[in-house]
Parts: C-alpha cells; sequence; structure tokens
C-alpha cells in the first residue's frame, strides 16, 4: 500500500434513518485499494447500518456510494456483489448437509455446473490464499474455523474484489486468527479491499492497515494509519473519552469452595455426550475462567449447574449442599446467580416489561396479584436500574426496545441482587460495546471482591486472561489444562482449546 493508492470505496456524507433513530448522520468512509480497513465503534455507532448500505441490504437516505470512483445506486445485495462486493457474515450461512463446493456454488448460478469442475476450482482459489480446505467434505463435519473459510472462498470464488469481514474471529481459537490474518494479507496483495470489523482493538492493530471510527452515526476519524496508534488511542476515539477497560483485579486468598462440580456428564440437544466426568472447584473470592472454542460443551455444562438440562452422571455441589437433582428455583435459593449466554431467550422475556423481568426471580413475594405488580417490586425494580446504571424508558413498558447493553444490565443486575453466593455468567460481555463489556466486568470484579464465587465462560480471551484468577480450557466436554493467567502463553492456551492435553 502507498500513500497514493487508488481509493477502492467512498462512501460520503451518508445518512440513514429509520423510526426515531438516525443510523448515520453524514457518515463517512473511504478505503484505499488493497489494504485492510478497520470500521470501529460502538454498538449503535452505526457501523453496521454503513455497511449493510455498502453491501446493497440498504440504501442511504442521502450521500454518495463510490466504487472505483464509480458512482453506484444499489437496490440489492445481488447488485453489489455484482459490482464486487461481497459479505461474510457473523452467523455463517451454510448448508451443514452440502458440501464445501456446493455451498460455494448455492445460488450463484443459473445453469448446471460439474461438481468436479467447481472442486478444482475452489481446490486453487484456497491455495492461493492459503485457505486449506476439502472442497468434498460436507460442512456438518467442518469446524468453526473452516466453516469461515468456506465463507470467504464464497466471496472469493464470485469475483469478489471488496470483502466485508464482520465479527470475523469471534468463533476462532487464537491460532486460527492469526491465521485469519495472513490470509487476509493475502487477499490484500492480490489487489482486493478488505474491510475489517472487530471489538477485538489487538486483532485490529496486528491486521489493519488503516482504521475508521463512528461513534453516534458520525466518522470521529477517518483513515487512521494504525501502525500510528495504540489500542488505547482506539478505545478512547470509540467512548469519546478516556479507555474503558478494565485492569486484572489484585490477588486475593480463595475462602472455602462454593461450587464443586464431580465426574459431570449430560447430553447436547441431540441426545450425545456434551459434557464428560468434568470435575472442578470454585472457591469464595476467586474468578474461574472457562476458554475454548463454542460448541466444546460449555453451554450444556453452564445450564447443567443451573438446573435447566439433566445431569446424566455426577455430582454438583453449591456451598456444600447436594443439588444433582434439584430444580432451577431450589439452586438459585442456595445462592446460585446466572447469567445465560441468551439473554432474550433465557434469560429475559421479551414482551413483559423492564419492571416485570426484574422481579423473576422473586416475583411471589412482590405481586399483589397475578395481575398486579405491588408498590415494592417497582421499587425493588427503580434499585436495580440505579444501581446497575440500567437506562430505560418507562419500566411498565416491554423490554424488548431497550439496547443490548441495557438488558445485560438489568439481567446481571437481577442475577446480583440477591447477594449469591456463586455467580455463573456465560458470555456476559458479547456484543457489548467498550462501555458495556467494563461496566459488565466492574460487576463481576466487584462481587469477586466480597467473596462470591464466579465461573467465568466466555470466547474472549483477552477477558478471560484479565479478569481470571485459575484459566481452564474445555475441548469436547472435558478440562484438556488449566493455566495461570498471568504467566499464560496465548499460544499456549490457542493449542489447548484445539485439543492439546494436559499430560499431567
Amino acid at each position: 500500500m502507498t500513500s497514493d493508492s487508488p481509493l477502492a470505496i467512498e462512501l460520503v456524507d451518508i445518512w440513514k434513518r429509520f423510526p426515531g433513530v438516525v443510523a448515520n448522520a453524514g457518515a463517512t468512509l473511504r478505503v484505499k485499494k488493497g489494504t485492510i480497513h478497520a470500521v470501529l465503534g460502538e454498538n449503535g455507532a452505526g457501523k453496521s447500518t454503513l455497511m449493510n448500505i455498502l453491501s446493497g441490504v440498504y440504501r442511504p437516505d442521502e450521500g454518495q456510494v463510490r466504487i472505483n470512483g464509480e458512482q453506484h445506486w444499489f437496490h440489492s445485495p445481488s447488485d453489489a456483489l455484482a459490482s464486487g462486493i461481497g459479505m461474510v457474515h457473523q452467523e455463517f450461512r451454510l448448508v451443514p448437509s452440502f458440501t464445501v463446493a456446493e455451498n460455494i456454488v448455492l445460488g450463484a448460478s443459473e445453469k448446471i455446473i460439474r461438481r468436479s469442475f467447481i472442486e478444482k476450482e475452489v481446490e486453487q482459489i484456497a491455495q492461493q490464499f492459503g485457505l486449506a480446505i476439502d472442497p468434498t467434505r460436507p460442512v456438518w463435519q467442518l469446524s468453526m474455523g473452516e466453516r469461515q473459510r468456506v465463507e470467504i472462498l464464497k466471496t472469493l470464488w464470485r469475483k469478489a474484489q471488496i470483502l466485508i469481514l464482520d465479527e470475523p474471529t469471534a468463533v476462532l481459537t487464537p491460532a486460527e486468527a492469526d491465521e485469519l490474518g495472513k490470509v487476509l494479507r493475502k487477499i490484500a496483495e492480490d489487489g482486493r479491499t478488505v474491510v475489517f470489523i472487530s471489538h477485538k482493538l489487538h486483532e485490529v492493530t496486528a491486521f489493519c492497515d488503516e482504521a475508521t471510527v463512528l461513534r453516534g452515526g458520525k466518522t470521529v476519524a477517518s483513515s487512521l494509519k494504525v501502525e500510528e496508534v495504540n489500542e488505547s488511542d482506539l478505545a478512547g476515539l470509540m467512548v469519546g473519552s478516556s479507555p474503558m477497560i478494565s485492569e486484572r483485579p489484585p490477588y486475593q486468598e480463595p475462602g472455602e469452595a462454593m461450587l464443586t462440580i464431580e465426574g459431570l456428564g449430560t447430553l447436547d440437544d441431540r441426545f450425545l455426550p456434551a459434557v464428560k466426568n468434568l470435575n472442578l472447584t470454585i472457591k469464595s473470592g476467586e474468578i474461574v475462567g472457562i476458554a475454548g472454542v463454542s460448541g466444546n460443551g460449555q453451554r450444556e455444562m453452564a445450564q447443567a449447574i443451573a438446573g435447566l438440562r439433566p445431569i446424566t452422571s455426577g455430582k454438583v455441589t453449591i456451598s456444600g449442599k447436594d443439588l444433582t437433582n434439584a430444580p432451577p428455583s431450589e439452586r438459585f435459593t442456595a445462592g446460585l446467580g446466572y447469567v445465560p449466554e441468551d439473554r432474550l431467550g433465557v434469560g429475559l422475556a421479551p414482551r413483559l416489561t423492564v419492571t416485570e423481568n426484574a422481579i423473576l426471580r422473586c416475583y411471589k413475594n412482590l405481586r399483589k396479584s397475578i395481575f398486579l405488580v405491588s408498590e415494592q417490586a417497582v421499587n425493588y425494580c427503580k434499585e436495580i436500574i440505579e444501581r446497575f446504571g440500567v437506562r430505560t424508558g418507562p419500566i411498565d413498558e416491554p423490554i424488548a426496545g431497550l439496547s443490548g447493553g441495557n438488558l445485560q444490565r438489568l439481567l446481571v443486575g437481577r442475577e446480583l441482587s440477591g447477594n449469591p453466593k456463586v455467580v455463573l455468567a456465560a458470555q456476559p460481555t458479547r456484543g457489548l460495546d467498550v462501555q458495556g463489556v467494563k461496566a459488565i466486568q466492574d460487576l463481576l470484579i466487584d462481587e469477586r471482591t466480597e467473596g462470591v464465587a464466579v465461573l467465568l465462560i466466555s470466547e474472549d480471551l483477552d477477558e478471560l486472561l484479565t479478569l481470571s484468577d485459575r484459566l481452564l480450557v474445555m475441548h469436547e466436554g472435558e478440562i484438556v489444562k488449566e493455566f495461570d493467567p498471568t504467566t499464560a502463553h496465548r499460544h499456549d492456551i490457542g493449542a489447548a482449546m484445539a485439543g492439546k492435553r494436559d499430560e499431567s
């Protein structure tokens, strides 16, 4: 890349309005050809809307879209793809029963193409860009990292010259993320352009050439040279103040065992073993982190501990009480606070009001009747809102209108308001912006300081390394290795996440 490289993308003074919301307010994005360009911003900053305009999902209310100097007006994603723009979404759009080659060609051709011809083409593209994959394998047999390669190959096979990647490393191990960085560099060196959307600032500084930062729907920093800034600079631009990143809590001596798991076994939704003979002890005043690539039993383990999934073998003890076969309510009474990874599907009820969601734990004591919410319940809700910084409208309206960060604060606040002895937090900061992440992390640190035992399940390795007193790695339903987060190397953790076991 040179300073006089031509512009592949120009989004100029883009405005996009939705009912009651201005998503983009004169946003600008300029990306040079043959570069990897990061687009950063908190949730609600407008970056997703801007990328949807670039990829043809939305049309701007005002502004100009220029690709390689020519003005465009996309009516659909197929229009954008015809102009050389392809997007790799965070949620993969693949058919599991189809092969790699079949997924790549699916919907892209109006005529019959020989499978062997497609497989040969895919193999050639894969070798060119270092995307090792067998085009004959069915997608259901692939790891998450391999599935992402298929999505990237799909855009490359369709001749895309501009690739938009939305949070591409969210499901990858550190080693896989590093490999993706090398692939993106090869794509850029081939003269193509990559737009990289990520919350992981260390990846932005490692992979990207330039960065644009959005805040409040506006561009606050355009085409920053990544080599001239650091992560703190970028975080400060995103939030409009000094960086909001939690720091490692000081060491404290843990107390007695609060959560003990012995030989735990449980099945997944297909009735196949998801957790096998898992042993774990968490003491008061410590945070134990669980790392692992998504789909290795973390969700099933959390649900089994919370009483939401049957336990097929083993024993769960909370504060000295055997609760292996107890219902969720009894576990909560014994001192368990549970923050599930699916906050709207499991943790909260979107159609219920803010107050009703806040009292779900103790509604029997705070309702006048099945229909009427008592004044005591309203005050209880207001206390949670004030203590945990929940920004909300009228508390007698459904929570569906709250942002992701405020939904999470309400959920965490409800679970912590019962003075739990054990907090089970699964992906508590997923999808949150920088300020939201810090708020939730600080709450978990405060609980740990107060002597609560915290089990933190996260796919964000930086979060685990920052917060955990001990770090365990899960692979295929088992704990394969334990690390000291203060001395552990990311490469070694990544190797364990890929299945390398602790020989001891």
